[in-house]
């Protein structure tokens, strides 16, 4: 273990703060709570105080998950180190699942001359304290100040993780730029300097880096995520990475969540343990998107919505995640740490959705979640097209094809197919409708398919040749749009509706159906879609629309070919699952991925050593 993870008190910092961070996130409530004379000092990482000035870091960036800790790592010690200087009043919440809180600690703390304030918690750790989640607040008692805080364990780690962060990029220079110049500033000057690396992997082969300490640049194939990922830890093994890190290009994340993922993987008792970040939309950057999820049938983000400015409902959220995850739970490939050693199964060749699912549940990783470790994304809603409405339906048709643990026989791979396409006939998506029956065609060709299309060029070009009316346009502000629609119809006419398929069975409803405008983050939802003829969708910013309009003819049509691909899958269900079960462990081998990659013989030989 490195000595410069140590404090002089001979404790390692399990978790220190994480401060508000211009260019990732503001939200300061997400982050501490002031009352009176306290002025937050983000670029400096400071507080400061007047007499009566009062912060709480009951906040899920900066509280500490106890129970987690405790089930996971068996802590047998703990303290709180405060930096900063002045008299407080000190107060430690314990705050146990169901029940009151404990002030565990409740003082008068003045700073010594050293600035480091040191409070013991060891007795928290006893059988006589329900565990749960740990916080604390300062009152000044008169001027003074907060640089630093951190929650520490005496307790010796169990490993010492050499981490190497994968990141996978193409055509985004700039980004990834951006992300190399954050990682390698924060490597120089973070203790974990001697155990991180960077391993980026260009699958536009575009990218030029000045050479960085740390950070390698391995120019490769567009294979899609699935391919540009599984380079990333083919590399990361061949350097002697213990764990390896899948991230994002434009890494929108706070660089101390490394620091805190290191040290989790450090001290948990398990040798599987892997941790998932979670994912917080860019749009509203105080909800969670996802906060890890789980697979079966369709993908369930769990605790999505969450407002993390709302302190009873991020408790509620932190008391849920310190328990066991499900078998069917699975990690974002926007961060997700893992140990390589646990990695028999390699990513399956989705080219992009569905890789981080098959990868999770195909291998056995012991997942957690970590208060404040979270990548943000641009919404998936502003993503959603034909293409990946393609690529959903069919990784989620494979894993049930693939994988035995998610065997729900044919009737129900079908349903899945059936939910994909009612989802979008009431909304008119005709061209989503045409690329779901592409998915339901190209799954039946069975999992050669996706080995022969690993690249998707060629699908990817047929995608855009379909994708007609759902392009998006640019939006002349001169335009008159239909009316924004803010509500969904009335439940009577909702009912109606549905019994006619939103119109399908009326004659000329195309004339005197509803002409309606739809903003991003309703345009998926079919509630609104209810007795519209035609629907405007906006992008987020405004500046983007595309119109979708009722049509008879383009609504049979691909009624009339999913009904056809339904009868074709049922028929050929026994042999085809039979064949991806077969197939599985090949496409997501070694040698399989090496060969894939084109790897020279010489590389092939050094990734088969490190992997023995």
């Amino acid at each position: 273990m490195a000595k410069d993870m140590l404090a002089a008190t001979g404790a390692a910092a399990l978790q220190g703060l994480i401060w508000p961070e211009l260019g990732i996130c503001t939200e300061q409530e997400l982050y501490l709570r002031p009352q009176g004379p306290v002025a937050v000092l983000p670029d400096q990482r400071e507080l400061r105080f007047e007499a009566g000035g009062h912060v709480s870091f009951g906040s899920w960036f900066n509280l500490f998950n106890l129970e987690k800790w405790q089930r996971e790592c068996g802590l047998q010690s703990l303290s709180l180190e405060l930096q900063g200087e002045g008299a407080f009043e000190l107060v430690v919440f314990l705050v146990p699942r169901g029940q009151s809180w404990d002030r565990v600690v409740s003082t008068y703390a003045e700073f010594p001359q050293d600035g480091r304030l040191r409070v013991d918690l060891d007795h928290v750790l006893a059988p006589g304290f329900r565990p749960g989640v740990l916080f604390f607040e300062l009152r000044a008692m008169g001027p003074g100040r907060l640089s630093g805080a951190s929650w520490q364990t005496r307790d010796a780690p169990r490993r010492a993780p050499q981490l190497a962060l994968a990141v996978t990029t193409f055509k985004r220079e700039a980004a990834v730029a951006r992300t190399v110049e954050r990682f390698a500033a924060f490597r120089d000057s973070s203790w974990m300097k001697p155990h991180v690396q960077m391993i980026v992997t260009d699958n536009g082969q575009s990218v030029d880096l000045p050479p960085r300490e740390g950070v390698t640049l391995v120019p490769n194939e567009n294979l899609g995520g699935a391919g540009g990922f599984t380079r990333g830890l083919l590399e990361a093994r061949a350097q002697g990475a213990s764990h390896c890190l899948f991230m994002d290009d434009d890494a929108s994340i706070h660089m101390q969540s490394l620091e805190r993922t290191w040290m989790f993987l450090a001290y948990a008792e398990d040798p599987k343990t892997a941790v998932a970040g979670a994912m917080i939309s860019e749009q509203h950057r105080w909800a969670i998107w996802e906060n890890g999820a789980r697979f079966f049938a369709r993908c369930q983000p769990l605790h999505m919505g969450t407002d993390l400015r709302d302190m009873a409902r991020m408790l509620a959220m932190e008391h849920e995640t310190a328990q066991p995850v499900p078998e069917d739970f699975y990690g974002g490939w926007w961060y997700f740490a893992f140990p390589v050693a646990q990695a028999e199964h390699l990513a399956f060749p989705f080219f992009v959705r569905g890789d981080d699912v098959s990868f999770s549940l195909a291998n056995d990783f012991n997942i957690t979640t970590l208060n404040g470790v979270v990548s943000f994304q641009e919404s998936f809603t502003e993503k959603e097209s034909p293409q990946t409405w393609y690529l959903d339906l069919r990784s989620h048709m494979a894993h049930h094809l693939s994988l035995p643990q998610m065997d729900v026989g044919a009737r129900g791979v079908l349903k899945i197919a059936a939910w994909f396409f009612l989802r979008n006939l009431p909304r008119m998506h005709y061209d989503t409708l045409a690329a779901i029956n592409l998915a339901v065609e190209d799954v039946m060709q069975g999992p050669g398919f996706f080995d022969e299309n690993a690249d998707m060029a060629g699908r990817r070009a047929d995608l855009k040749a379909l994708t007609a009316s759902e392009a998006w346009q640019d939006l002349d502000p001169r335009l008159e749009l239909p009316p924004v629609r803010h509500h969904p119809p009335a439940a009577w006419k909702r009912h109606l509706m549905k019994l006619t398929l939103n119109g399908l069975l009326i004659p000329g409803f195309a004339r005197f159906g509803s002409r309606i405008t739809l903003e991003a983050q309703n345009r998926s939802h079919i509630g609104f879609a209810w007795g519209a003829a035609e629907i405007a969708c906006l992008n987020a910013e405004r500046t983007k629309f595309y119109t979708v309009r009722h049509s008879k003819s383009a609504a049979w049509r691909e009624t009339g070919r999913f009904l056809r691909n339904a009868r074709a899958f049922l028929k050929g269900y026994d042999a085809l699952a039979a064949e991806y079960r077969s197939r599985y462990g090949q496409l997501t081998s070694d040698d399989y991925w090496q060969a894939r990659l084109g790897l020279p013989e010489a590389a092939r030989m050094m990734q088969q050593e490190a992997a023995e």
